[in-house]
């Protein structure tokens, strides 16, 4: 059974990723104190956050211009386990943002971990501008099939097997 975890107030709250584009792995990232929670996740898991969260900021009151600093991954990048679901509510008493990933299971009938981060407004503002530009540093997606390409382009299932680029 994998470890759940509830941060309270993390200070740092960040995605990130390790190796190089095409084979990236995609993380979450939370400190609090001594707790270091890293957790892997896929890249449209961090970018339908950042959409989710860029559309939750608009709605509420401005928070400044004032961003974290250090958002990048700590080390060290040790997952606890994968992310199979996220989901996002919001605290008005204590105007956090609260992000509630769930394990992907492996195994029928175990119950999932889950991890609990109640982040602020800020922290969610500096999460969004970090994970969009993770998921814009990506491959290029082929405007045909709308699959990722390699640098060299791609053999396009679209394309009647042609390299496209």
């Amino acid at each position: 059974m994998s470890p759940s975890f509830d941060l309270e107030a993390p200070e740092h709250f960040t995605a990130g990723t390790v190796g190089p584009r095409g084979q990236r792995i995609f993380y979450l990232q939370a400190r609090q104190s001594r707790s270091l929670v890293t957790l892997k996740c896929e890249k449209e898991q961090v970018g339908g956050l950042a959409a989710y969260l860029a559309d939750l900021l608009a709605r509420l009151p401005a928070v400044g211009t004032e961003r974290p600093r250090g958002v990048e991954l700590l080390e060290p990048i040790d997952a606890a386990w994968v992310v199979a679901a996220l989901a996002v509510g919001y605290d008005e008493a204590e105007g956090r943002v609260v992000i509630v990933a769930n394990e992907l299971l492996e195994e029928a009938g175990a119950e999932p971990a889950t991890a609990r981060f109640r982040i602020t407004r800020v922290q969610a503002a500096a999460f969004v501008e970090r994970a969009q530009a993770l998921v814009k540093a990506g491959r290029a997606i082929c405007r045909i099939c709308g699959r990722p390409q390699d640098p060299g382009g791609h053999v396009c299932p679209r394309g009647n097997g042609h390299v496209t680029g």
